[in-house]
């Protein structure tokens, strides 16, 4: 599975490379997708190094969630195979007749 980000700049949801980088001096970005990320690098906005680093640690949280989900087992079944005797079906007369017999 492969983290998935939301752009801030556009709203858009990418996937990054799954080594967070696009080329040997291109990192990708938690916060803007590629074309955004362009955009910024042009206009000369830096990356907010805290926020990228709480959008990298929400999106690997979300990603260990889903993993976890996942692999949960599913649990058996725990009702009884038939429901429980009474008192009263015990004591009934068809009862002692079915042990007389």
């Amino acid at each position: 599975m492969r983290l998935v980000f939301e752009c801030t700049a556009c709203g858009s949801h990418y996937l990054p490379p799954e080594a967070m980088s696009y080329g040997p001096d291109d990192a990708a970005s938690p916060l803007w997708c590629s074309r955004c990320q362009a955009e910024m690098r042009e206009a000369g906005v830096p990356e907010p190094e805290f926020a990228a680093r709480v959008a990298l640690a929400a999106a690997r949280a979300q990603l260990a969630a889903r993993v976890q989900e996942a692999e949960e087992p599913a649990r058996p079944d725990a009702r009884p195979s038939r429901p429980p005797v009474s008192r009263r079906a015990r004591s009934a007369p068809a009862a002692s007749r079915g042990r007389l017999g």
